[in-house]
């Protein structure tokens, strides 16, 4: 099945066995798997190959690097052999960083983590970031995408000031995305699926919506049909 929906489904399983099984039920209806960086740490290199297999996705690398330059570029470098399709670095770690990466794996979309969508305006201050939120996504997307970055990550709120910002060759992924009726948890900047694909995002970040329903592939079906609906009504 190629008509697969823009969805990274965040699998963030409490074993490796699990992850496998969610991964199998939704490649038929996503685009991409997102491992975290629980999962990696736990199992290592062993669960994208477990979840990759042949099914065709792109592997989404969430491990948000955030160090010095030369630490960024040799965390990069230690999972070249994975092939990921993307991978996250915190763009406040800044453009030397960022650049590194992007040296590092020329192959692999670096996706420029900007604003954690679990932060609000509130939470900036108390850091010392200048904000507000929607003016600090801004920088940093501006900053990223200088340093080389072909792909940010930031709630769908920002989506439409964001794509005005750095044009229409950046991937934007947003993550803290809910269907209507679902908690937002820890999120605090959160939106519809199609909400967020509707004001521009390329790839939308879902996790408990479709790991925590007792069907995650029916799940992950219902939201894919919902976002393919969407796209047909745009052209």
């Amino acid at each position: 099945m190629t008509d697969r929906a823009p969805i990274a489904v965040a699998l963030d399983a409490p074993d490796l066995d699990t992850a496998a099984l969610w991964a199998g039920l939704v490649t038929p209806h996503v685009s991409t798997l997102k491992i975290g960086l629980e999962l990696y740490l736990r199992y290592g290199p062993e669960v994208v190959a477990s979840v990759r297999g042949a099914r065709g996705v792109d592997v989404f690398l969430d491990l948000k690097l955030h160090d010095i330059p030369a630490t960024v570029a040799g965390a990069a470098r230690g999972v070249a052999r994975l092939r990921p399709d993307l991978l996250t670095v915190h763009a406040a770690a800044g453009a030397a960083a960022i650049g590194a990466a992007v040296q590092a794996l020329p192959d692999t979309k670096i996706a420029a983590v900007t604003v954690l969508t679990s932060l609000d305006d509130t939470d900036l201050g108390e850091i010392g970031m200048a904000g507000p939120v929607s003016e600090a996504v801004l920088r940093l997307a501006a900053l990223a995408v200088r340093a080389g970055a072909r792909a940010l990550v930031y709630s769908p709120r920002e989506v439409a000031a964001v794509r005005a910002e750095v044009g229409p060759q950046v991937t934007l992924i947003t993550p803290g995305v809910r269907p209507a009726g679902h908690a937002s948890h820890d999120q605090a900047r959160v939106a519809t699926p199609q909400e967020a694909l509707s004001a521009g995002a390329d790839l939308i970040v879902l996790g408990r919506p479709i790991t925590g329903a007792s069907d995650p592939g029916a799940a992950a079906a219902a939201i894919a049909a919902g976002l393919r609906r969407i796209g047909q009504q745009a052209r």
